[in-house]
């Protein structure tokens, strides 16, 4: 994009597209309810009230921004088709809205798209072709098609109707939430982000807008450190967030952010994995990883790297606002991250012992857990694993459910009192 074009979209009249995209999609997508999370307010010191973009129709809030860019389409352009590169949520948005448009969408799509992406996009009428390792590979792809074809290319971020149409989310949260003070959104391409900044700057300019992303995923902290937007190569991004998995931010998205976004801050794939297993347990909210980058920041308020000179909050009480951007997870993820999860707080312990061949032995070491009421998941009884195996001795190995970090101590002291000398996995 010329700097020419890019001038001229920062200097758009804003509030008048914002509101005519809220009218493009009025019926269209959900207006979804902020709810308060009780937990997360305990844990931050502030109101924090969640906006599950997770449960709107496709599933993310890409469906704002791409329908909104297919509604204004002329109707050459769609008879032309369409064609868009997306990690999958955009996927879907454009399927959506291409189907409701009467167009037919040619969707490229990286080979490490979860399963359950591909097959929603599919069920949507589009025709998916899995192109690429990384979004950028994909959408390289999409953009020969486009020149090949003459299909009509929807970009999914580096396009001002696709950021106006996300920006529709920060208009719902000023209407159901006068007082926020915060929202926190994350950042793959930038088209949620800035949509959210300049929605925000445009109606509500003391909000303040923190952006997000994966210490995984650096380009826009690279970006925002340079001041120019950066380009990395393919290897430098390594995160399981793979809707924010970008190796290059758009130039447009990048110039909104760098005019209306307030302040930013990078978040460990730990956090992420964590709050997924959070919002399960906790608000029985399907969160995908790139939907979770935004609440594992409320991990890293007090290392956000504000942009303007006021970092302080002068309001009698926080309160935050992050976008839950999606929720297409597969189940095979989930059950790795709810594994993860479990591990990580001593949820579950497996630990090796060496026991004599001698009858008994297994039933001493069941008793001992079934008295301190730890749960046994897995065992394995082998005896040619016992590293002294020629000296008639057994490997027991042990995964069992515990209560926590405590329950996981006592566990280990009993087992020791008996003079088991205990090996733990994790």
């Amino acid at each position: 994009m010329t700097p020419d074009d890019i001038h001229a979209y920062l200097n758009r009249d804003h509030a008048a597209d914002l509101n005519a995209a809220a009218e493009r999609l009025s019926g269209v997508a959900r207006h979804t309810q902020l709810e308060e999370s009780r937990i997360l307010s305990e844990h931050t010191g502030a109101r924090v009230l969640l906006k599950p973009e997770n449960l709107q129709k496709t599933g993310s809030f890409k469906l704002r921004g791409a329908y909104n860019k297919i509604a204004s389409l002329s109707q050459e352009e769609l008879d032309r088709g369409i064609v868009t590169a997306s990690a999958g949520n955009h996927a879907q948005g454009v399927a959506y809205a291409a189907r409701e448009r009467g167009a037919k969408a040619t969707i490229v799509m990286p080979r490490i798209t979860p399963p359950i992406k591909v097959d929603a996009t599919r069920a949507l009428g589009a025709q998916v072709e899995l192109v690429g390792d990384v979004f950028d590979e994909s959408s390289a792809h999409a953009a020969k098609l486009s020149r090949e074809q003459g299909l009509t290319f929807v970009h999914p971020f580096n396009d001002y109707e696709v950021l106006t149409g996300q920006g529709t989310i920060a208009m719902e949260i000023l209407e159901d939430c006068p007082e926020v003070t915060d929202i926190l959104v994350p950042l793959g391409g930038g088209g949620l982000g800035a949509g959210i900044a300049m929605a925000v700057k445009t109606f509500a300019p003391h909000v303040r807008v923190i952006g997000v992303t994966p210490a995984g995923s650096p380009a826009f902290g690279q970006s925002f450190a340079s001041g120019a937007h950066t380009v990395l190569a393919a290897d430098a991004v390594h995160t399981a967030a793979e809707g924010v998995a970008v190796k290059q931010p758009g130039d447009l998205t990048f110039a909104f952010l760098e005019k209306y976004l307030d302040g930013f801050v990078t978040v460990s794939e730990r956090d992420i994995s964590e709050m997924i297993l959070l919002m399960l347990e906790k608000h029985k909210l399907v969160v995908e990883a790139a939907g979770a980058v935004s609440l594992a920041a409320l991990n890293e308020l007090d290392k956000v790297t504000w942009f303007g000179s006021d970092d302080t909050d002068t309001a009698a009480e926080r309160v935050i606002v992050p976008v839950l951007s999606g929720g297409n997870i597969d189940t095979v993820t989930i059950g790795a991250v709810i594994q993860r999860g479990m591990i990580t707080r001593g949820r579950i312990m497996q630990f090796g012992v060496e026991l004599p061949d001698t009858p008994g032995q297994l039933a001493l070491i069941a008793q001992i857990l079934a008295d301190l009421r730890a749960n046994v998941i897995e065992l394995n009884h082998d005896q040619f694993k016992a590293q002294s195996h020629y000296t008639n001795t057994v490997l027991l190995e042990v995964t069992v459910e515990t209560n926590g970090p405590d329950h996981i101590q006592q566990v280990m002291d009993a087992l020791q009192a008996k003079g088991f000398r205990i090996n733990r996995v994790y």
